[in-house]
């Protein structure tokens, strides 16, 4: 039987969008995914609704490689509001306590908080509004169903944090921080380390991975790109307008050496053969690119014989030339 294809236009490429606040990460997806016409998307680590900013969009082959953005190292901004705890740690959950911010709480208090709590490799218990599944259960249905469940505590590690706003019972903070680190939880443990709680008033990503703030497109930007100029503008246009800002799917891995293969070599490596290199270095991964750098194949690795072994590699309908 043959196998059916994916409706949908077969683009590759990582659209880095930055998400309003609001939407959920898979209604933000769904989006950009409409707009491309995409037969396939996926995106690389969940947003809040409450949070903004970066939320990159992996579209067809690239979502192959989602997974090195999803474990890569992510940096934040976020103001924490002082005297109010909520069940969920953010500004969308329910009151359950509030109390005074007292005079104790000053800048020079915070900062020595912050310095003897919140940085190298911490533990952190994540709040039961997380995505974190339980017996194949998000934890946020869970919550919402009032079902409480004992939630593990993990090692996160955070590269920095840097207190960089105090207004009496607001608290600005920019954090550079591991996968999987709950920025939620710091400023929860923050306010009980005060004394006086704390929720997320404000959740911004601004970087993930190789990837920077400045890069990131809105999908009011995006949706601009996708408008006829003209009525006699043609969809094959528009398409290519929109792909000139979608990034190559490669660029998420943000260091790894690139190899050109003759064509001889990108036939066998397409089929899943090994190749024998002559004088190459041992490697976990390397890109792989036709002799021309015309085409990304995927990833390989060299092992300790230099043997090129295939991960995980592009489809494509065309063979190299």
């Amino acid at each position: 039987m043959a196998r059916r294809r994916n409706r949908g236009r077969a683009i590759d490429g990582i659209f880095l969008l930055n998400k309003p606040a609001g939407m959920s990460s898979n209604g933000a997806l769904q989006r950009v995914k409409r707009l491309y016409g995409a037969a396939k998307a996926g995106h690389t680590g969940a947003l809040d609704p409450l949070a903004t900013g970066m939320l990159p969009v992996c579209l067809g082959e690239a979502t192959k490689f989602s997974h090195y953005l999803l474990d890569s190292d992510k940096r934040y901004i976020t103001t924490a509001k002082l005297g109010i705890r909520t069940d969920s740690s953010d500004a969308d959950g329910e009151v359950i306590a509030e109390a005074p911010v007292g005079d104790d709480v000053t800048e020079a208090r915070i900062q020595a908080l912050i310095e003897a709590h919140f940085t190298g490799e911490i533990e952190q218990v994540p709040s039961m509004f997380s995505a974190l599944k339980f017996n194949g259960q998000p934890l946020y249905k869970l919550a919402r169903q009032g079902i409480k469940v004992e939630v593990k505590s993990r090692k996160v590690t955070i590269h920095e944090i840097r207190l960089t706003g105090f207004r009496g019972d607001e608290v600005d903070l920019d954090i550079r921080c591991s996968k999987g680190t709950y920025i939620r939880s710091i400023v929860e443990d923050l306010g009980l380390l005060l004394g006086c709680g704390a929720h997320v008033q404000m959740l911004h990503r601004l970087d993930a991975g190789p990837y920077k703030s400045e890069a990131m497109m809105t999908l009011d930007m995006l949706e601009s790109l996708a408008e006829p100029s003209s009525a006699e503008e043609e969809i094959k246009s528009i398409q290519a307008r929109m792909d000139q800002v979608l990034l190559p799917p490669w660029t998420a891995l943000e260091s790894a050496p690139e190899l050109a293969l003759s064509s001889e070599q990108a036939e066998r490596i397409s089929h899943g053969q090994r190749i024998r290199l002559t004088e190459a270095e041992s490697a976990p991964e390397v890109l792989l690119f036709t002799e021309d750098k015309s085409r990304f194949l995927g990833i390989a690795e060299i092992d300790a014989e230099g043997v090129l072994r295939p991960k995980r590699l592009i489809a494509s309908e065309q063979d190299p030339q």
